[in-house]
């Protein structure tokens, strides 16, 4: 089942009704932050991952 934009709509106005703007951008703010740590945290473990991969491919070279 799809949601319109008025069901969209009419779910924002809840929300916003419920909890007041206030409390919603604060929220919405807080939405933001964790989105950002977690991309950071995602292309930080990236790098990890890349790292310990070439690792092994450089000790391989000083055993030689």
């Amino acid at each position: 089942m799809q949601m319109g934009p008025w069901q969209l709509l009419l779910i924002a106005v809840v929300v916003l009704v419920l909890f007041g703007r206030g409390k919603v951008s604060s929220l919405m703010g807080e939405v933001g932050k964790g989105i950002t740590a977690f991309k950071k945290g995602v292309s930080e473990g990236a790098k990890e991952v890349e790292e310990a991969v070439e690792e092994p491919k450089t000790s391989d070279k000083d055993k030689v």
